[in-house]
């Protein structure tokens, strides 16, 4: 394949979100460049849920179908390699690459996700994904009326044992150190049956990621089948950020309804623009930044 260098559409980040735009704009005819490291952060889990015609099945199996059907679109074409750099041009915009490639566009789309950072308790990066999960949409049918724990405090804490409790009633609230629960708060979570330890974790013990118990400083332990935990992040690449994407209160990148960034000509989609992650939600938001970005080029060239 000959090696073009520019391009109507540059995508950077070809997970999901990244190839359903991908897809949008190959239907619509336009020369698109998909630019992805392989690194897609639900690697680790093992079934995906909640995506109608795809519920159960491995997250590689949804993309590889995915990306096997972008690939009928002869106008996309896939770089495997990491977007490093990017910056506006007289014509749009540069992506420099870490293995030292450089492509233009007059449009791009931005994929490239979050990155979750880890509570440095050991064995939780291990069960990620597996048995500690994030989303009960995704995953809390699988482990519904079974025990499980929360590893949160103060009002997320309380927040997310309210949501949980719909799936389950036999729950623990881990707020690993003092609790921050505010008087109300605890009373209303005991009305529940919703047990609070306020006991440091020490490390959670597990069996490829699935944990079995968690042991805690005192050295007691306590079984356990799935824990919930909402944890805070970072955007994946430096690239939104230094072309200027404003960003939310909560981190995100600020996008409006057709996933435009306040960068003109800079779309994004996909987790790093919405609250609730899940393959459905970075489908669909993937499809809209696509039909958003052909949208401004057909305006510019009508």
């Amino acid at each position: 394949m000959k090696d073009d260098k520019d391009f109507e559409v540059i995508i950077v980040g070809g997970s999901y979100a990244g190839l359903s735009a991908a897809m949008a704009l190959g239907r619509a005819l336009r020369k698109v460049l998909v630019i992805d490291s392989g690194q897609p952060c639900n690697r680790q889990t093992p079934h995906s849920h909640n995506f109608l015609t795809q519920d159960g099945k491995t997250p590689a199996e949804i993309a590889g179908l995915a990306k096997k059907q972008v690939e009928a679109y002869k106008t996309v074409q896939f770089r495997f390699d990491r977007a490093v750099s990017a910056k506006k041009t007289a014509t749009g915009f540069e992506i420099n690459t870490q293995t030292g490639s450089t492509y233009s566009a007059r449009k791009l789309i931005l994929a490239t996700g979050i990155y979750d950072i880890m509570p440095n308790i050991p064995g939780f990066a291990e069960c990620w994904g597996i048995s500690v999960i994030h989303c009960p949409y995704c995953h809390g049918y699988e482990v519904r009326n079974e025990k499980t724990g929360i590893l949160a405090n103060g009002d997320n804490g309380f927040e997310l044992a309210k949501l949980i409790n719909n799936w389950t009633k036999d729950l623990t609230l881990f707020t690993n150190g003092k609790s921050t629960l505010t008087g109300e708060q605890a009373a209303k979570l005991e009305e529940h049956h919703i047990k609070v330890v306020e006991t440091e974790i020490s490390y959670f013990y597990h069996n490829a990621g699935q944990i079995q118990h968690l042991v805690f400083q005192d050295k007691s332990k306590m079984a356990m089948r799935a824990v919930y935990a909402r944890l805070p992040f970072k955007l994946h690449s430096d690239i939104p950020v230094a072309l200027g994407c404003e960003l939310t209160e909560q981190g995100y990148i600020k996008v409006d309804i057709l996933q435009r960034t306040t960068i003109p000509g800079v779309a994004a989609c996909g987790d790093h623009t919405i609250l609730m992650r899940s393959v459905a939600n970075a489908v669909a938001s993937g499809a809209m930044a696509g039909a958003g970005i052909n949208k401004e080029l057909i305006e510019e060239e009508f």
